[in-house]
């Protein structure tokens, strides 16, 4: 009954005010609402203005980069790079080790003779090593001063140099060492502060003893599986970092390209394969599906020397005529191939079962390629890619040519790069402290090492394990 009669009350209430009273009391309604309006009007346009400032500082407008990629790349809720982990800026203090510096950091760059030129690298499949280098020393993030470093960067061009016949594997196993006996800081963490660019299907098996001194340091490969005949992987998820490959620069320059896409209409194949069969089993049945359907595959056995030999010009304007380029393993699990195939706009699709891509925990694959079991090669796969409706391949190509900008070496004021990914994923790999079973600390929070040597009076060289 009480709770009847408080409801009463309160009808009678309302009838009780006079017609003047309700309209004042609507007034100041109105007045209130328009404020709160107004308020929220001016404080959006102070945090746009701060997202441009914030852009402006640290180059990585979050609201660009989420436009810009829409649902190819997952995002964390603040848009653009995902937070969790990262952070929400980038801030990274890097030390680039001078090749002056160091005794024996020389014939790492340029081999024995000094004769190998940084150009000659840098054009190849596995340039990154060269480009990285350049980037870092132009970079905002480069510190000068070691003390403040969060990371320190090793510069090696050592599968060029090994490849142009600069330093044999004995002789690149020995330089290493050298080279890492006379770096303090090197010794201070362990390695686990230092970072190292392996850019082939061999990744640190270049430096034989890797997995003796660079265990815990921070390598860029893009491999992720590739092991040695004794089944070691040089690849550790939790410490390293995938890369995109090389891509020839003039196919990822803004303006005018090697090779312009061709519409799908025009395309005269289905799909193709380009590359050297290196006696792998998945290289030589494409070869053999292309004699079966040549109609619908082009595979030709290529020349790689003499007059057949393919020219930049003409490799790429194949890759353009057809709807899909096939990527195959070979000596190792990743293919340059794949990153080529977003720059004449075919889709690429991976016949490479261990394959790691690149920036995985933020690009979504299933949007603009497609992966397929390296075990059923053949006729089947064919009839599956027919079967793929255009507006479908449209769609995949659109989504690619959003994200691609991620496969481009171009300098961190670009907004997306393969070189602003890389600094991401290295701000992971920051620690605020480091360690190894060969330092130790006292109470007043100085570094020593097992004879009670403070660090700021360790001299090179100095042991390695």
């Amino acid at each position: 009954m009480a709770s009847i009669n408080t409801a009463n009350r309160s009808t009678r209430f309302f009838p009780s005010h006079t017609h003047h009273t309700a309209t004042s009391w609507t007034r100041s309604h109105h007045i209130a609402t328009l404020s709160l309006v107004l308020t929220t009007f001016f404080l959006t346009r102070l945090y746009d203005h701060s997202l441009r400032y914030c852009s402006s500082l640290y180059g990585n407008s979050f609201a660009d980069v989420n436009r810009q990629y829409d649902g190819v790349v997952r995002f964390g809720d603040s848009g653009g790079w995902p937070e969790r982990g990262y952070g929400t800026h980038l801030n990274l203090k890097i030390y680039v080790y001078d090749e002056n510096e160091i005794e024996g950091l020389k014939l790492l760059l340029y081999g024995r003779e000094g004769k190998i030129s940084p150009e000659a690298c840098i054009k190849g499949q596995w340039g990154t090593q060269v480009k990285i280098h350049r980037l870092l020393l132009q970079s905002r993030f480069r510190t000068r001063k070691k003390d403040e470093a969060d990371l320190f960067f090793v510069p090696s061009y050592v599968k060029c140099v090994r490849m142009m016949g600069g330093l044999n594997d004995k002789e690149i196993n020995q330089t290493y060492v050298k080279v890492l006996g006379q770096m303090p800081y090197f010794r201070l963490s362990g390695g686990r502060s230092h970072i190292f660019v392996f850019p082939s299907g061999a990744g640190a098996h270049l430096f034989k003893s890797w997995a003796t001194y660079l265990n815990r340091s921070i390598i860029l490969t893009p491999e992720g599986d590739r092991t040695d005949k004794r089944d070691i992987s040089a690849f550790n998820t939790w410490k390293d970092i995938i890369i995109p490959g090389n891509v020839d620069d003039g196919m990822t320059a803004n303006g005018a390209r090697l090779v312009d896409p061709l519409p799908l209409s025009k395309r005269k194949y289905l799909a193709n394969f380009f590359g050297r069969a290196q006696g792998k089993v998945g290289r030589l049945q494409l070869i053999e599906l292309a004699k079966q359907f040549p109609d619908k595959l082009e595979s030709p056995e290529l020349k790689f020397s003499g007059p057949d030999k393919l020219g930049r010009m003409e490799y790429f304007k194949h890759l353009s005529n057809a709807k899909f380029c096939l990527a195959p393993r070979g000596e190792s699990s990743w293919t340059l191939r794949f990153y080529e195939s977003f720059f004449v706009e075919c889709i690429p699709v991976l016949l490479s079962d261990q394959v790691e891509l690149p920036f995985q925990n933020v690009v979504d694959y299933t949007h603009i390629s497609i992966k397929w079991p390296s075990t059923r090669i053949g006729p089947e796969l064919l009839d599956y890619l027919e079967s793929i409706p255009d507006k479908d391949i449209e769609n995949m190509i659109v989504q690619g040519r959003k994200v691609r900008c991620l496969w481009v070496y171009a300098p961190e004021s670009e907004p997306c790069s393969a070189f602003n990914g890389i600094l991401w994923e290295l701000q992971k790999k920051v620690r605020q402290f480091h360690q190894s079973m060969e330092t130790f600390w006292l109470h007043n929070g100085s570094i020593v090492n097992r004879d009670l040597v403070e660090f700021r009076k360790w001299k090179p060289p100095m042991p390695l394990p």
